[in-house]
C-alpha cells in the first residue's frame, strides 16, 4: 500500500520512489520554494542560489518521514518529524537546546520551560514532546543539574 502525499495528487511507494531526488525530484523543493533541479553549479555562479536554498525544507523531511514510516522505521519517522519542526528554529536556538539537554546541564523547570517554547513559540510539538520525555528520563535517573 503506497503513502498518499498530504499536498501531492501522487502516492509514494518507497520501492519506486526512493531515493526522491533520484526518483520523485518534482517533489522537491528548497525552502525558498526552487525546485531541486534548479540547485546547479551555474545556478550558485550566477548568484541565482541562496544559502537558504541549500538547507533542506520541512516538507521533504516530512516525505522522508513518510518513507521511513512506509517500510517499517518508524523511529527514524519521528526524527525526520522533529527535524521537520526544527529548521522553524533559529540555529543558535537548536545548539542552545542541544547543550541543555546533556545529561547534568539543565533543571527540570528550564528543560520545561524549553518544552513550552518549542510548543508555544514554535508550534514545535513533538520536539516538545521529546524535551519533556527527556527531563522527566533524567530526574528519574538523577541526572538534572
Amino acid at each position: 500500500m503506497a503513502v498518499t502525499l498530504p499536498d501531492q495528487q501522487a502516492e509514494l511507494d518507497p520501492g519506486r520512489d526512493y531515493p526522491l531526488a533520484s526518483h520523485r525530484p518534482e517533489l522537491l523543493r528548497t525552502p525558498t520554494g526552487k525546485p531541486i533541479d534548479e540547485l546547479t553549479m551555474q545556478a550558485v555562479l550566477s548568484g541565482d542560489i541562496a544559502p537558504e536554498d541549500l538547507r533542506i525544507s520541512p516538507d521533504t523531511l516530512r516525505l522522508q518521514a513518510q518513507v521511513a514510516e512506509r517500510v517499517g522505521r518508524t523511529q527514524l519517522a519521528r526524527n525526520f518529524r522533529r527535524a521537520a519542526e526544527l529548521t522553524a528554529l533559529p540555529d543558535d536556538l537548536v545548539l542552545s537546546i542541544y547543550n541543555s539537554l546533556r545529561p547534568n546541564a539543565s533543571t527540570k523547570q528550564q528543560l520545561t520551560d524549553i518544552a513550552d517554547q518549542l510548543e508555544n513559540e514554535y508550534t514545535a510539538t513533538l520536539c516538545a514532546e521529546l524535551v519533556r520525555e527527556a527531563a522527566d528520563v533524567y530526574e528519574r535517573r538523577d541526572i538534572l543539574a
